[in-house]
């Protein structure tokens, strides 16, 4: 009986050693993202987005490639800070390689998908108004909120049809923005303010 109690007392420090470098460190990894991403949502919630930006890249950098939806989630939210920043363009880029993704995945959250559309739609719906105030071509405009319109009514009808009123009444408000913005005529979008989010 004390030979196996003196063997236990020896081998406990090395399946200890074993642990805190096995799967110890994914732990630990996993505890500083959580930190990263608690910070990272204060600041959106503070409107600090450059703050808000830099946690989610830390907390991306971070995060171990065996998470692909928490990677999906921060990815969103990081495009959602980048709207705010003045990277309409990186942004869109990352919400449509993320879009596809999603519709590409078999076990992917619908509110995920969804939350991720309506982020795709604001920033082709920015985007436009951009290109437009840029003096761009309507075949190079006319795409991106054509898009932007067939989303917000996708997300609308999802909406009405889960019961979700309110939600779909804000996408029905949004898809006349779209529409809208598609039929104003340049000299009426040049007298308006830049829109914000």
């Amino acid at each position: 009986m004390r030979n196996l109690l003196l063997v236990i007392w020896l081998v406990l420090p090395v399946g200890v050693g074993a642990y805190h470098f096995g799967p110890g460190q994914d732990r630990e990894t996993l505890d500083e993202v959580a930190a990263l991403l608690a910070k990272a949502d204060r600041a959106a919630a503070d409107e600090q987005w450059l703050d808000a930006e830099k946690h989610y890249d830390e907390a991306l950098a971070l995060l171990p490639s065996d998470h692909p939806d928490a990677e999906r989630r921060i990815r969103l939210e990081r495009a959602k800070a980048q709207m705010f920043v003045k990277k309409l363009p990186v942004a869109h880029r990352d919400l449509l390689q993320l879009v596809d993704e999603l519709q590409e995945a078999d076990d992917v959250e619908p509110a995920l998908l969804a939350d991720a559309r309506s982020a795709l739609a604001n920033s082709q719906y920015y985007m436009t108004w951009l290109m437009r105030l840029e003096g761009e071509s309507e075949e190079r405009w006319r795409p991106e909120i054509e898009s932007s319109r067939q989303i917000y009514r996708l997300l609308a009808e999802s909406s009405e049809s889960a019961g979700a009123t309110e939600a779909a009444a804000k996408h029905r408000e949004d898809l006349e923005s779209a529409i809208r913005l598609a039929r104003m005529d340049l000299g009426e979008l040049q007298g308006l303010p830049l829109p914000s989010q």
